[in-house]
């Protein structure tokens, strides 16, 4: 498998760390979130539209991280999220945390997401990942899946013939 990876560069807020650049290990976890989110919807699975159109979602499974050097208020940092593995029904990350500045690691650690589809009551029950979303995200430098508006229509029109 060709390992899917997304990055996107932060800035550090207030109140993210102590005086020191001692991230807040809830922080750190909403820092990834933020751009696994980013990811899922750059390959065309918006997390909000998953929740309300297909009651299915990626509910965080189990997650490690560790500290390794400060990050400050207002240093711009660039987090990494890389796919190491696809299971039937979760999706191993590798997470890292630089300075974008000055390339110093900040964090790194593991996360591991469960897909979950989203029951009347609320309540969530672990799911099969369908093909078409684990294609999705083996091939994210391709982005195949998904098709523009025109490449759609000729779809349409050889149909037609």
């Amino acid at each position: 498998m060709d390992s899917a990876m997304y990055w996107k560069e932060i800035t550090v807020d207030w109140g993210e760390s102590d005086p020191f650049g001692l991230v807040y290990y809830p922080r750190i976890v909403a820092w990834f979130n933020e751009t696994e989110h980013e990811f899922f919807r750059t390959i065309g699975y918006p997390i909000d539209e998953m929740i309300r159109n297909e009651k299915t979602t990626f509910v965080m499974g189990e997650v490690h991280f560790r500290f390794i050097g400060p990050a400050a208020y207002g240093d711009r940092v660039a987090t990494t999220i890389t796919l190491t593995e696809i299971g039937e029904r979760t999706l191993h990350w590798n997470c890292k945390a630089r300075n974008a500045v000055t390339g110093a690691d900040i964090t790194e650690g593991k996360a591991t997401r469960v897909y979950a589809r989203i029951d009347d009551s609320g309540e969530l029950n672990s799911a099969i990942i369908p093909d078409h979303m684990r294609r999705a995200l083996t091939e994210t430098g391709q982005l195949n899946h998904l098709e523009t508006d025109i490449e759609q229509e000729a779809g349409y029109k050889k149909l037609e013939e």
